[in-house]
Formats: C-alpha cells, sequence, structure tokens
C-alpha cells in the first residue's frame, strides 16, 4: 500500500516515481491505483514499457478516456451524470410527486453537475414528476458554509408546506446532507439519494448515530442503524442511500478483480465476471455502462439501492 502525494497535480514527479517503482518489484503482478486525480497516465505508460504482463486497474483515475483505454486493463469510475435518471426514477418509486434540487452558482456550473440536473429534469418530465430548482447563497463566492446551511434550515419546511411530504429533495453539496437528513425525519418528506451515496454521509450526524471506529467498515450493521432509526421516526421506505460507500467499493473491487486474475480466476476482460464479483463486495446488483460506446474495459457504475 502506496499513500500518493496529497495533492497530485503539484507532486506529480514524486507520485509518477513512486508507481512506476512497482514495477521494478517482480513480485508485483497488479498495480490498483485510486487516486481520483489527473496525470497519472503517464507512470502507467512507463509500467506497461517496462512490464506489458502487468495488470493495472485505476479504481479511478481521470486522465483521458481514450488514452486510458489503451494502457488500463479495467478501468472504473462512478456514473455520477447518469445518476441523475437513476435518482429521480427511485424517487418516483418511492412516491415521489415535486423533486426539489438545491445547489448554488459555482456548484452548478461545473458541468457533471449541471448534465446530472438537466438528466433529473428530463427524467421528472417524462415521469409527471414537477421538478423545482432552488439555488441557496454561495458558500464559494462570498457566502460562508453556515449562511448556506441557515437558509436550507428556512427553506425546505416553506417548500414541504407548498408542495406536500410526497417530495424529494437532493442537494448537490456535501455539507448540506446533515440538514438534508435531519429536516427529512423532522417533516417527512423522501430522501432517495446524497450526492455522494454512502450511509456514512449525513445519517451519522442527523441521527445520532455512535459508530465506534472498529465498526466503520461494517456497513450492515451502520445500515441496520439506519433502518431503525427510520423506523422510529415513521420514515420506513423515506430514505435511501448505495448501500456501501462508493469511496471504499471501487478499490476494494479493484483489487479483488485483480486478484482474481492474477490467480486465473477471471477474465479481467470479461465484464460479467466481474459484475458477480461487485455483486459480492457490495450485496447489490451493480450496473456498469460503458464510458464510451465501444469501450471494453472503461467503466461506470451505479450500484442498486438500499431503501430503509
Amino acid at each position: 500500500h502506496i499513500i500518493l502525494p496529497d495533492n497530485f497535480n503539484k507532486e506529480q514527479e514524486t507520485g509518477i516515481t513512486q508507481i512506476i517503482s512497482l514495477a521494478d518489484d517482480k513480485d508485483v503482478k497488479a498495480i490498483v491505483i485510486s487516486e481520483g486525480s489527473s496525470g497519472i497516465l503517464p507512470a502507467i505508460q512507463k509500467v506497461k514499457e517496462k512490464r506489458p504482463e502487468m495488470i493495472v486497474v485505476t479504481a479511478p483515475i481521470w486522465d483521458d478516456p481514450d488514452m486510458m483505454s489503451k494502457y488500463v486493463d479495467l478501468a472504473l469510475d462512478t456514473d455520477w451524470v447518469r445518476r441523475g435518471e437513476y435518482i429521480a426514477k427511485k424517487a418516483n418509486r418511492m412516491g415521489a410527486k415535486t423533486f426539489i434540487h438545491y445547489s448554488f452558482p459555482t456548484h452548478i456550473a461545473k458541468e457533471v453537475i449541471s448534465k446530472r440536473r438537466d438528466m433529473m429534469k428530463q427524467t421528472c418530465a417524462k415521469l409527471g414528476m414537477k421538478f423545482v430548482e432552488v439555488l441557496t447563497p454561495d458558500p464559494q463566492a462570498g457566502s460562508n458554509r453556515q449562511v448556506m446551511l441557515q437558509f436550507l434550515q428556512e427553506d425546505i419546511p416553506r417548500q414541504i408546506q407548498k408542495y406536500g411530504k410526497d417530495t424529494v429533495i437532493f442537494g448537490t453539496n456535501c455539507p448540506m446532507q446533515d440538514v438534508i437528513i435531519a429536516k427529512a425525519l423532522e417533516l417527512g418528506f423522501i430522501m432517495a439519494e446524497q450526492c455522494c451515496p454512502t450511509p456514512l454521509q449525513g445519517f451519522p450526524a442527523a441521527m445520532g448515530l455512535e459508530i465506534k471506529p472498529e465498526e466503520s467498515m461494517d456497513f450492515a450493521k451502520i445500515n441496520n442503524m439506519i433502518r431503525e432509526k427510520a423506523k422510529a421516526a415513521n420514515m420506513t421506505g423515506r430514505l435511501s442511500t448505495w448501500p456501501i460507500s462508493v469511496s471504499i467499493f471501487l478499490p476494494t473491487l479493484g483489487f479483488e478483480t485483480a486478484k482474481a486474475a492474477i490467480e486465473k480466476k477471471i477474465d479481467i476482460k470479461n465484464i460479467k465476471q466481474v459484475k458477480a464479483l461487485a455483486k459480492e463486495i457490495a450485496g447489490v446488483n451493480v450496473t456498469f455502462n460503458p464510458m464510451k460506446p465501444g469501450m471494453t474495459n472503461y467503466y461506470l457504475i451505479i450500484m442498486d439501492s438500499i431503501i430503509y
């Protein structure tokens, strides 16, 4: 286990040297990189020049997809944009008639977030759900975080009074989730998924969960804790997320896939076999969408949900 520099872009040469050095060790048969940075591909290219047989899995890195598909055996990432469709459909199944989308100008200006918003809006229109977009004070442009969170505290009750409890609320920013889930428990509206889907975001703070350090990776136990709190608040069926944190799932899947490939238990190019491993880890089905049509080694994933 090697820890790459915290700011990879500023210490790119250090990080590249760390990765290339792994290829000098003949006992190393696979490299799994889970960094979420760009600029790593040159290291992979050099590793493949030295050791063409080396298995390389990225889970994720963010370099040029076409170049990555030439050098990486398996590239994995979250399907951030297509989640817009999945979240809106799930909210509809959970009984939502109105979809409220909270963001702020500097956040919605990001392409991935605006595309996901557009997909949510289009899906809501197809399903006959009302889509409402609300901009909060911008914590990245003059306002501080507390101003944004105070706005949510005051505005969410107004929206629920206007549209009723069969409303789903989605916020694009991580700090929003504590407030949204706490308000859902108080007011009874639907929370179909957070911006970063995981049982560890928003739920522990909003529900006052006491998770011991040794329990922090026990998602079965954490999900049961959330389920019990939801039941006690008469919110069964109104709260949902992915059953395991994607930041834990992707590197775990990368490791297990590389290990199975080394042991000749799977063909790393066989996505059905990779999907079977993914289901073992997540406990639910995982959808794999090619990054681009025709790509057979770069996939964006969406995990089936747990509804508490």
